[in-house]
């Protein structure tokens, strides 16, 4: 699990944020269960682990001046020109509570596929992300969606995926199986 360190911040506002952004640390905000906190992490730990697709799925530990609180990230700013953090937006979760969250989706054995290999298809996204119900103790670092079987013509929905234990589809439990990909190719 990964431990990020920050520390409360006091001031507030434009100006303070600039301060601290020179200072090479960004601002942030943990919010959920309880008060909300402003506080300041590394810009440079941030920078690369927002490179990075799993550090959206996994529960992080935040230490906050020596007090751990497990989080998730939600939300982030970049600067529009420089290579910049702006801003982070952290919610505080129970462990032991579901948790909603946007899980990426992976592709896997459309090479393998008779659209792929027989028909000159390939299988193209129309969603990259599934908001699920999650167990924050085993969150899945992506969805599959095994696209082995797929011939041309194809649509492949929500109800296509096989969903690890403790992960479940919010638009499924609302009855709506919507499209996730589509399959192309010529047929014969």
């Amino acid at each position: 699990m990964t431990v990020i360190q920050a520390t409360i911040r006091s001031e507030q506002g434009t100006g303070a944020s600039r301060r601290l952004r020179h200072d090479s640390k960004v601002p942030a905000v943990v919010y959920g269960l309880g008060e909300t906190k402003a506080i300041t992490v590394d810009h440079k730990e941030m920078f690369y682990a927002l490179q990075k697709e799993s550090f959206f799925t996994q529960v992080l530990k935040l230490n906050i001046d020596g007090k751990e609180q497990d989080v998730i990230v939600r939300d982030y700013q970049m600067h529009p020109v420089k290579r910049q953090v702006q801003h982070i937006d952290f919610q505080a979760i129970d462990i032991n509570q579901p948790v909603r969250i946007k899980l990426p989706i992976h592709i896997k054995n459309a090479e393998i596929s008779h659209a792929v290999k027989m028909q000159a298809g390939r299988v193209s996204l129309l969603v990259t992300v599934v908001d699920c119900l999650v167990d924050p103790k085993n969150i899945p670092a992506a969805l599959e969606l095994d696209c082995a079987k797929v011939v041309a013509g194809d649509i492949l929905h929500l109800s296509d995926f096989v969903y690890p234990e403790g992960v479940q589809s919010i638009a499924l439990k609302r009855n709506s199986n919507l499209a996730v990909a589509t399959v192309t190719g010529k047929k014969r």
